[in-house]
């Protein structure tokens, strides 16, 4: 599933800075961003804003984005879910998260009515919506299908 491969270059956003890097022709887990120095890849969800969500979106490397609030128990449930899928998807796939309640015009924009909503983005479309929670298995393999 490693789309980041030693001899393909694709872009990913700094998880720092959000500046989109070129990455590959080499290890991609050892990149840096060219910007603030920054590892690019830490197997950890990066928070996004508006600006940082547009900014992740131009990369090519998929996308997966948990649309969440801080007050949601199911949210609150899936959060080390997503977490450890970090570790395991990383760096074929950015894993983000989107706070509804600080980002409420990305959230209406996406027409985000359930949370969690863990949507994919490939090319900068979303290819793949699911609310609710999964377990860890059945998440890293519903993303690895559409990714």
């Amino acid at each position: 599933m490693d789309t980041t491969t030693a001899t393909h270059t694709h872009t990913a956003a700094c998880p720092h800075c959000h500046t989109v890097n070129r990455v590959g022709g080499g290890d991609p887990a050892q990149a840096h961003c060219g910007k603030c120095g920054g590892l690019m890849f830490a197997g950890h969800p990066v928070e996004l804003d508006e600006a940082a969500f547009a900014r992740h979106l131009q990369a090519d490397i998929p996308m997966v984005v948990d649309f969440w609030a801080p007050w949601c128990g199911p949210c609150r449930m899936m959060a080390p879910i997503y977490e450890q899928a970090a570790a395991q998807l990383e760096p074929g796939v950015r894993l983000a998260k989107v706070n509804t309640d600080e980002q409420g015009d990305l959230a209406g924009e996406f027409a985000i009515r359930s949370i969690p909503t863990l949507a994919i983005f490939k090319n900068g479309r979303e290819v793949a919506r699911h609310s609710g929670v999964m377990e860890l298995s059945r998440f890293v393999a519903w993303v690895r299908s559409h990714a």
